[in-house]
């Protein structure tokens, strides 16, 4: 892995089509350091905590953790300043809950969650996450190949929306085949800070016409407020004719006047 020589205040690091061992996710702090110092062959040689800055935002694209012995490593303390991190994949994604975890454990402050295509993450893992104010959780699942064959039926999304409910700002859970009773749990929760949520991505899930009257009365009671952004394409069970992305509150309006 390749780091500028001087590396002021790190707010952005950007990263496509990378293998990394799972020993740099904890010595990835070194590199967003004010200052560095590195061992012949790149290695980073100064303690995680020994200068305050850490970047703010960590997007590494692509993501293929590789697992290695931690022997020898010090003890990291993570990134406590964390705002945003993308592990999008457009492939197959190794990246576990464990691997989450191991970045995020310290990460309190963190507001935007990127993991689209990372199909082997779970609720149960995303609920164990440190921060409680999360405001945008992308989890569509969009790029692997396992996207709409598998039968089995997923549960836990009501464990992120009873846990984000009340901070989320946008939520894409694209071809997650979560049960039409988790759903209904999930967006039982959301209807609980109907002034908050502002793009909700249920493209590719099992919404049923039953279910779609608890779509109808959550957004009947956003009313006029926040939403301006429905994605209901692809969603087998429901009507083609509503089928399909709302763009705005006039639009959205109109599906509920659609279905009255």
């Amino acid at each position: 892995m390749q780091t500028s020589k001087y590396c002021p205040v790190h707010s952005l690091f950007l990263k496509h089509y990378i293998k990394i061992d799972l020993i740099d996710f904890f010595s990835f702090p070194f590199l967003i350091q004010r200052r560095q110092k590195l061992r012949s062959g790149g290695n980073i040689a100064i303690h995680p905590c020994s200068l305050p800055y850490i970047q703010q935002t960590f997007r590494m694209l692509n993501l293929i953790p590789m697992n290695k012995t931690m022997r020898g490593v010090e003890e990291s303390c993570g990134f406590p300043l964390l705002e945003e991190l993308s592990l999008a994949t457009t492939s197959y994604s190794f990246t576990s809950d464990k691997d989450l975890l191991h970045i995020l454990f310290g990460s309190t402050k963190l507001r935007v969650l990127d993991l689209r295509g990372c199909s082997r993450i779970t609720p149960a893992g995303l609920a164990a996450l440190p921060c409680s104010d999360l405001e945008c959780l992308f989890w569509g699942q969009y790029f692997t190949s396992s996207v709409g064959s598998s039968s089995l039926p997923k549960t836990g999304l009501h464990l992120l929306t009873q846990k984000w409910g009340q901070t989320l700002q946008q939520l894409d859970i694209a071809n997650q085949l979560f049960t039409e009773e988790d759903l209904e749990c999930a967006i039982s929760f959301l209807s609980q800070a109907p002034d908050t949520l502002r793009s909700l991505n249920l493209s590719g899930t099992r919404i049923s016409p039953s279910f779609f009257n608890s779509i109808v009365h959550f957004l009947a009671l956003l009313g006029q407020t926040t939403l301006n952004y429905l994605n209901l394409s692809s969603c087998r069970y429901l009507p083609r004719g509503l089928k399909r992305t709302y763009r705005d509150q006039e639009d959205i309006q109109q599906l509920l006047v659609k279905i009255k």
